[in-house]
């Protein structure tokens, strides 16, 4: 044999070695850390925490040391949060290729929860943009808590007052990311035609409104128990999937903004414009290919296709809350409430989050 088919072969064996270890090592579950309550009289408070990597019976409400901002962060006294999938996604640390950044074996950081909303209670000595009594909204990691502290020029926002405090709870994770799949990577115009594949869940709800919002003729596609509350928040046509496959129907339309995943990129591309946009929001469950089986068919199909086809990671800003916060103020978005649990309930409603079966958000009761 010749040395180079030697070299090669060797080489190919030390990769499989490699794949086959790092495999192993991110799909490792170790035991889950014992808690300890803080030590000495420091103000302490109420919050979620997960040791381990596992289903809901992971979490645990802690007692904790109550967070101190810095410099330029503000301290949240939390009325409400919001339970999104990627809340689930940590506590599982699936797919596992996320824990690369969580922490392999157990998550590096036992916080958990990212929507909140609530009033200010003190600010740090650089910030200028906020005052205790303010009532905010936002996204920072520990929304799950009594109290989160977030950087003032991160993803913080006012509230409007003609919303509440749960309602501003359900915005930033989900909103934002309705918001930028139409606007930024679907460039929607007034009287383009789309299509919302998902459009009862947590992001659905608000890409429906948000597309009604800046002048789109809507469709909306969900199941059959859902038809009213979809037609409700503003869609102009409502598709059953249980009796309808849209990838099937004679309808065209400027942009789909996928949500579900459960059409390959390629029948979504035979009902789009020939200059259409096809938009991918999340992907498949599973902890191995199937989170990536939609953008990889994307990225192979895409060279080929007369139509663009797009993945959405979205963006936590300030600019959108913001922009989501004036939409709501004039009463163009109303967020969908389904479900409301307490703090010390979270795992159930971790647990009716992965059912995939929430007909807009779930609420955490913080207060």
């Amino acid at each position: 044999m010749k040395l180079r088919y030697k070299v090669g072969g060797g080489l190919l064996a030390l990769l499989a070695v490699g794949a086959v270890s790092l495999a192993v090592a991110l799909s490792y579950n170790a035991s889950c850390e014992p808690s300890s309550r803080p030590a000495g009289d420091r103000p302490t408070m109420q919050a979620v925490r997960y040791r381990c990597y596992g289903s809901p019976d992971v979490l645990e409400i802690e007692t904790v040391e109550k967070p101190v901002p810095a410099a330029d962060e503000v301290l949240v006294k939390v009325q409400a949060a919001s339970v999104n999938p990627l809340d689930w996604h940590y506590m599982r640390g699936s797919p596992y290729f996320m824990r690369l950044m969580s922490g392999i074996g157990r998550p590096a950081d036992p916080r958990l929860g990212v929507d909140f909303a609530g009033t200010v209670e003190a600010v740090g000595t650089a910030v200028t943009r906020f005052q205790p009594g303010d009532a905010v909204f936002g996204a920072a990691n520990g929304a799950f808590g009594e109290y989160v502290t977030v950087r003032e020029s991160r993803a913080v926002a006012r509230k409007p007052a003609n919303v509440t405090f749960e309602e501003a709870a359900t915005v930033p994770v989900a909103a934002i990311t309705a918001l930028q799949a139409l606007r930024d990577k679907g460039r929607l115009e007034p009287g383009q035609k789309v299509l919302i594949n998902g459009a009862s869940g947590g992001v659905g709800t608000f890409a429906v409104q948000i597309a009604k919002a800046l002048g789109a003729e809507v469709s909306g596609v969900c199941s059959t128990r859902n038809v009213d509350m979809v037609r409700s928040i503003g869609a102009d046509h409502v598709i059953d999937y249980k009796k309808e496959n849209y990838t099937e129907s004679d309808r065209r339309y400027d942009l789909i903004v996928d949500m579900v995943g459960n059409h390959s990129p390629r029948k979504n591309l035979k009902v789009l414009e020939p200059d259409g946009i096809l938009v991918l929001v999340g992907g498949g469950k599973g902890d191995w290919i199937e989170p990536l089986k939609g953008p990889l068919q994307a990225m192979l199909l895409s060279p080929f296709a007369e139509q663009q086809i797009e993945s959405l990671l979205a963006r936590l800003a300030a600019e959108d809350l913001a922009t989501l916060a004036d939409f709501m103020d004039k009463g163009a978005v109303k967020p969908v409430i389904d479900r409301r649990y307490a703090l010390s309930d979270v795992a159930a409603a971790i647990e009716y989050s992965e059912t995939g079966r929430a007909r807009g958000k779930i609420i955490v009761d913080t207060k």
